[in-house]
């Protein structure tokens, strides 16, 4: 079992704030749900995370609308305006707040994306994160010129040589160097900018417009999972957002990301692992579970339950009552998909589908919706404002992460319970912050700021 972090060490929470979307477990029905491309609704949601003194605010990214057995998936969010853009926008409307978006290393350019993000980063005086991610298939490809052209061992090298390529572009600025001011008489520092990068996928050099941002180098986040995603994330993410919420395997994964980081020559403080996590809320702890469990049949309702099981049958369900049985056929096992731009539910479709039957037979005969339910739409915090504080403490006190990344359930005011109810228990616990210490997103994240310096080559994957 990982050992709890040191007595001597304060317990110190980090939050972030994810933008729900490109998912179908926002809950639509809801009479106060709102637009998900409304400048209005980002700019609600991070105003909320900023008045509760969030490390950073979240944006994820869609490259094709997803599709389901050969059309749009009308259950999914169906449109989603450029992440880079959108935070832009809202470096002007906030002062302190992180502002981190997800950008693909498959169908970018390292010149053109890193003098994006390294100007949200002086527009934003130094909030800036980029969370990098590689695209998964041809049929996301088809939205671009060179249309899925890497196999997925490829994708991965040419990630680690753009994340590469970016720092190069990032340090090509001294700390000191003169911006170019003629009227001043202040001109530009002899090989200010100047870089000279060649791998394999890249092979660029020139002079960076950009001089070297308020953070040093903006945040680098990392999500991926593998053993390759691992590594990488060990050796050169400053955040992990980790999909291991619950506390048993949340230790186990911090512990695994900590060991690997000082391998690579890193301290356990320049590595922060925040897992994506739900929190409802309730007067009472029965109150908030029969508010959860009545969350969980609005994310999940009889066409999302339908949409999910087809996705392991891997063939048309709708003849199904989703709330009758498990189909009793086995699942089509060719490989393919039916829904495009979501991985097909992990592993062996006839293992899961026996799986989720045994499940069934367990609980007394759950309903083919009732399974989708118990396997899909997880919750993580459940119960009072003092018991979910509490129990936040307890993972970060005990390892099983340096914090959350809360992902609510609604669009845009998801957050508001969270941010007036939980947040003052945990600063009365000093273990949050009261006020921002600094201003930029590193500093939120207690992290150091990088010295100019080319980074080591490592021929992992992300």
């Amino acid at each position: 079992m990982p050992e709890s972090r040191s007595t001597a060490e304060p317990t110190r929470i980090h939050l972030a704030a994810h933008f729900p979307g490109v998912n179908s477990t926002t809950v639509w029905s809801d009479p106060n749900s709102r637009s998900q491309i409304d400048f209005a609704s980002f700019e609600y949601l991070a105003r909320t995370a900023e008045r509760g003194k969030f490390d950073f605010f979240f944006l994820a990214e869609g490259q094709r609308l997803r599709e389901h057995q050969g059309k749009i998936f009308e259950l999914d969010v169906a449109g989603r305006p450029d992440a880079l853009t959108v935070l832009a926008g809202l470096a002007a409307v906030t002062d302190r707040l992180g502002l981190a978006a997800t950008a693909t290393a498959t169908y970018n350019e390292p010149y053109e994306l890193a003098r994006k993000i390294a100007s949200l980063d002086h527009l934003s005086a130094g909030r800036a994160g980029w969370n990098v991610v590689t695209s998964p298939d041809a049929w996301t490809g088809e939205n671009f010129r060179r249309g899925g052209f890497l196999p997925r061992e490829e994708r991965y090298e040419r990630a680690i040589e753009f994340v590469e390529a970016a720092r190069t572009l990032w340090d090509s600025w001294a700390p000191d160097a003169h911006v170019a001011d003629p009227d001043a008489g202040v001109f530009a520092s002899p090989g200010a900018g100047e870089f000279d990068y060649h791998g394999r996928h890249f092979g660029i050099e020139g002079r960076f417009t950009v001089p070297r941002t308020p953070q040093g180098r903006p945040i680098l986040i990392q999500a991926g999972d593998s053993e390759g995603g691992r590594e990488f994330g060990a050796a050169h993410a400053d955040v992990i957002f980790s999909r291991h919420g619950e506390y048993d395997a949340g230790r186990a994964f911090h512990a695994d990301m900590k060991g690997r980081a000082a391998r690579h020559g890193r301290s356990p403080g320049e590595l922060k692992i925040l897992p994506a996590v739900t929190a409802v809320i309730g007067d009472t702890d029965a109150d908030a579970h029969e508010k959860a469990g009545w969350i969980r049949r609005q994310q999940v309702s009889p066409q999302n339950a339908i949409q999910f099981a087809e996705q392991v049958w891997g063939r048309d369900l709708s003849d199904l009552d989703p709330d009758g049985p498990l189909p009793d056929f086995d699942p089509v096992v060719d490989g393919t998909s039916i829904t495009r731009g979501r991985v097909r539910h992990g592993g062996d479709p006839l293992e899961l589908a026996r799986s989720w039957r045994e499940l069934a037979a367990a609980k007394g005969g759950l309903s083919l919706r009732d399974v989708v339910i118990e396997v899909a739409a997880h919750q993580t915090f459940i119960g009072t404002a003092e018991h979910i504080a509490e129990r936040m403490e307890v993972h970060v006190r005990d390892g099983a992460s340096d914090g959350f990344i809360l992902v609510p359930h609604l669009t845009p005011a998801g957050l508001d319970e969270f941010v007036d109810k939980v947040v003052p228990i945990l600063q009365e616990r000093g273990v949050f912050r009261a006020e921002y210490e600094g201003t930029t997103l590193r500093e939120h994240l207690d992290l150091p700021t990088p010295r100019p310096a080319g980074i080591q080559r490592a021929d992992v994957a992300v």
